[in-house]
């Protein structure tokens, strides 16, 4: 059975830590690795190799950096589908929505290819008598990620690629439930050319995060989980003095007015709500149908599409819409929560508690749930559920489906289905939700712009990639430069202005 290394330095480095974990296939519920739980002192070593690393880096000139990123890119094009596979093998999506993942990560680390013209600074000639005053963007240092489960491939890179870009030296701590895929971009960093050094791998649980968190040479921290980790990271971080971004939890609503294209409205809750079998930050986890007439063809039209859901493996191929969950505890979490819901007077419309497959017996399957008739003071509609259960909860009026989707304390994704502009270019301009789809269930940007949520779902001034994700990694020096030219003012002892 492997044994996952970390790497250190640009170097495969086995972990000394007597701690482990397993790292399960999701599909047949069968032990694929072990992942040793790395030490403070094994971080130590990575910061170490960073430090030594980074002066050449931070140094090169950013259009040495980007034609680094042009040959990874073009590596990561190569292998998108072998990087694929080690998703669906440790996460359990299927292969098609792997492949989705690997190329929204590419899409960063195109625009990271622009690194010479984000980098620009400002320039202002004669702000005072001979005086000229510039900014330049200069690098962090050594900086570090901490990225979840449900992305191995895609947040890594969103994280990582900016960083190295701007100059800085990166150490990644992956998540231990699909830690492979992060060793296979680790791989593609250093047959790029990466310096060793400026990307290090370091596997690992809440003893490696808090040594990033506590380590005096560690700048910046981006991290991707739940809100009560995202907090804990938030806090702690920002008392040692980082700089730190921390994405959390989501609530998604998607609001449907009785004008909506209801046969558009139910396939994007399809994708939106079963894909990846719910275990994204931005699926759409609450429908919210304003009307009762609006409300019933909704369920009408739901109910066997739910039912008629494609469940397996990923490697049944194009055969399967959703597969397991990423572990047995999540699998038992989500069922739990279904029982609660049932509990509380949810009307369960589908039941996929019961699912299982054939030859898959050991599997984490859940099978797709439905709930009719929610209502906001449930546990399934408080709480992340993160998988396959949709809720519905029925709206008399559009103001009272604003209303529920801006008192919810999450703020990280939205969306409204309908025809009619006023009621779209109203809803975007008061929500208080980070991200807004219209006719869009998940209105996740593309790499030019920035992706982060609101409220409990995003602590930090900064969001990722797009421009901010260069600002985050970034820091701005201002410059004022005079040489003389025969001005002589003499001594001047109030704070200078422009006369």
């Amino acid at each position: 059975m492997e044994t996952i290394s970390n790497i250190i330095g640009g170097v495969l480095t086995p972990s000394s830590s007597e701690r482990s974990a397993p790292v399960f296939n999701p599909a047949t519920g069968e032990q694929s690795a072990v992942l040793p739980l790395s030490t403070a002192a094994e971080l130590d070593a990575a910061v170490a190799a960073a430090k030594l690393a980074l002066p050449e880096w931070a140094n090169m000139p950013p259009l040495k950096r980007a034609r680094f990123m042009f040959r990874f890119k073009e590596l990561l094009d190569a292998n998108t589908d072998r990087i694929a596979a080690a998703i669906s093998a440790e996460h359990g999506k299927t292969h098609a929505d792997a492949v989705g993942e690997v190329q929204r990560g590419i899409e960063v680390v195109e625009f990271c290819c622009g690194i010479p013209h984000l980098l620009k600074g400002e320039f202002s000639r004669h702000v005072g008598p001979a005086i000229d005053t510039h900014t330049d963007r200069q690098p962090l240092g050594v900086v570090a990620g901490i990225t979840p489960f449900n992305f191995p491939a895609m947040i890594p890179l969103w994280k990582a690629a900016p960083a190295i870009a701007c100059g800085n030296a990166f150490i990644l701590k992956p998540s231990e439930r699909d830690p492979g895929v992060p060793m296979r971009l680790a791989e593609l960093f250093i047959e790029a050319g990466l310096p060793e050094g400026i990307f290090n791998v370091v596997n690992g649980d809440k003893e490696a995060v808090d040594a990033i968190l506590d380590h005096p040479d560690i700048q910046a921290i981006g991290f991707v989980g739940s809100t009560p980790i995202a907090e804990y990271i938030y806090g702690r971080g920002c008392s040692n003095g980082k700089r730190v971004q921390c994405f959390g939890g989501a609530k998604n609503h998607m609001i449907i007015m009785p004008d909506a294209d209801m046969d558009q409205a139910v396939d994007a809750l399809m994708g939106a709500g079963y894909g990846a079998a719910g275990e994204r930050c931005m699926a759409i986890s609450v429908a919210v149908p304003v009307g009762e007439k609006t409300a019933d063809a909704l369920m009408e039209r739901r109910v066997p599409r739910v039912e008629s859901l494609k469940i397996g493996p990923y490697t049944a191929g194009d055969d399967v819409d959703m597969g397991p969950l990423v572990t047995a505890a999540a699998r038992d979490r989500v069922k739990g929560l279904v029982d609660g819901g049932v509990a509380q007077g949810a009307e369960l419309a589908v039941d996929g508690r019961g699912f299982t497959m054939q030859g898959y017996e050991n599997g984490f399957f859940v099978g797709g749930c439905l709930f009719d008739k929610v209502t906001t003071d449930m546990d399934i509609y408080k709480e992340e559920i993160f998988g396959p259960v949709l809720s519905v909860v029925r709206a008399k009026a559009y103001n009272d489906a604003v209303d529920m989707t801006m008192t919810n304390p999450y703020g990280n994704g939205t969306a409204i289905f309908t025809r009619d502009g006023d009621a779209a270019r109203d809803f975007c301009d008061r929500i208080n939700v980070g991200m807004v789809g219209v006719n869009v269930p998940i209105p996740v940007p593309l790499a030019y712009y920035t992706f982060g949520g609101w409220k409990a779902s995003g602590f930090g001034d900064l969001n990722q990639h797009g421009p901010d994700g260069f600002r985050f990694y970034t820091r701005t020096k201002t410059v004022t430069s005079r040489w003389p030219s025969g001005v002589k003012e003499g001594a001047e002892f109030s704070i200078p202005t422009m006369k």
